[in-house]
């Protein structure tokens, strides 16, 4: 099995026999270590040294996504069927948490991108399958999910926007808020109300594909406070005629449950992100508190530092233990929504106070713009919003760990 290939101008993965037997998603050691080497080649020869530039400038990094092309990452979890990678969800998350651990904006490039091919994989016709997802593995076409709207967002049901029959079409109205690859992505899978008045509210939703049509205006670039140059827009819809042809799986009222259902692997992904940061955050304060001095010595030597470093370093470990949990839960077919809540809820808090605990490592310079820390501790909050904040995840979380666990 070879899973990458040399060319010129970098690499381009090649999936060529990633076999799911039994439901059971595997790769071989090697092939994974030398997958990820590349990436790591990447990140280190590319992504690092133009973190800051773009960063600061809040510029979308059109260099780098060409380059995330060849490598093949807009098609990672994407069959090879239809010329993605297919990999596992556990090799997956270790290519996020590398990638997050020196620059987490890029990685919502590709997995909003890959959260609406998981949707119409999972749940789209055979034609849709066809239609869609080689272009969306190639990077052809590249987009996300349109499911947050102004007055809804973790309660999902509450939406307002509406799609009506009309013939061969739908037509919808409303507006989209918080997407991401909203101004750059072309294509987005759509949340709406076909059936506004249907008792409970989750029956009258359903799912479209809704690539940029006459009817779609982009609003305006949402100004962010870290989670720097991906683009998060607002998306307006005045009377967007879709064909019937594009609702997933060509029936309505699934929706929910379809949007839904990726949230198991989207909550792995915002966990792996987690761990990025959280291990960033370790990496910054250990290589800075060994070349910092006071009163004489290393601050690493001081007992103040010391207890710092042991929690985070402690707090990183356990972020990707339970990440990696859930993601091989998720690979062998496993209901993991427990687990992937546990790691989403822990791996986030992991990286905002891995991230908080490095910049007051750093001290005055940790609040300088100079230094990574800064970036990283305007990145973690994100991971505890995305995907389910964490006040939800612990609800969810008490929830099934009660349904599991019955009292005899």
């Amino acid at each position: 099995m070879t899973l990458w290939a040399a060319q010129p101008g970098g690499f381009r993965f090649v999936a060529e026999d990633v076999s799911f037997p039994t439901g059971i998603r595997r790769i071989d050691a090697e092939q994974e270590r030398e997958l990820l080497a590349a990436v790591e080649r990447w990140v280190d020869k590319e992504v690092a040294p133009r973190v800051l530039e773009y960063d600061h400038a809040d510029r979308y990094p059109h260099e780098l996504v060409e380059q995330m092309k060849e490598l093949g990452l807009f098609g990672a979890t994407i069959g090879p069927e239809y010329g993605g990678l297919g990999l596992p969800a556990s090799t997956y998350a270790r290519i996020v948490m590398h990638i997050s651990s020196v620059w987490m904006s890029i990685t919502g490039i590709f997995n909003s991108h890959l959260m609406l091919a998981l949707a119409i994989g999972k749940f789209g016709t055979a034609a849709q399958k066809r239609e869609w997802l080689p272009k969306l593995a190639s990077g052809a076409v590249r987009g996300g999910l349109a499911l947050t709207e102004p007055d809804a967002g973790t309660d999902l049901q509450g939406i307002r926007m509406t799609a009506r029959r009309d013939g061969a079409h739908y037509v919808i109205n409303g507006t989209k808020t918080w997407i991401s690859n909203g101004i750059e992505g072309s294509c987005f899978a759509l949340l709406v109300k076909t059936d506004p008045h249907a008792q409970p509210r989750h029956k009258g939703m359903s799912l479209f594909i809704a690539p940029k049509l006459p009817g779609l205006t982009v609003g305006k670039k949402l100004e962010k406070l870290g989670y720097k140059c991906i683009d998060s827009a607002e998306l307006i819809f005045n009377n967007y005629r879709v064909p019937a042809a594009s609702l997933i799986g060509e029936v309505e009222g699934q929706g929910f449950y379809q949007a839904t259902g990726g949230l198991e692997l989207g909550r792995i992904n915002v966990a792996a992100r987690g761990v990025g940061i959280a291990e960033g955050a370790l990496r910054l304060a250990t290589e800075y508190s060994q070349t910092r001095k006071t009163f004489g010595k290393p601050i690493c030597e001081h007992q103040a530092i010391q207890l710092k470093l042991g929690e985070m370093a402690t707090r990183a470990r356990a972020a990707r233990l339970l990440t990696l949990d859930a993601a091989n839960a998720f690979d062998c077919g496993e209901r993991c929504d427990l687990q992937a809540g546990m790691a989403k809820y822990f791996a986030s808090e992991a990286a905002l106070e891995n991230a908080t605990e490095s910049m007051r490592i750093h001290g005055a310079y940790g609040y300088s713009k100079e230094y990574h820390i800064e970036r990283l501790f305007r990145d973690a909050p994100l991971t505890c919003i995305g995907e389910g904040t964490n006040e939800m995840q612990r609800i969810i979380i008490a929830r099934q760990w009660i349904k599991r666990n019955p009292a005899v």
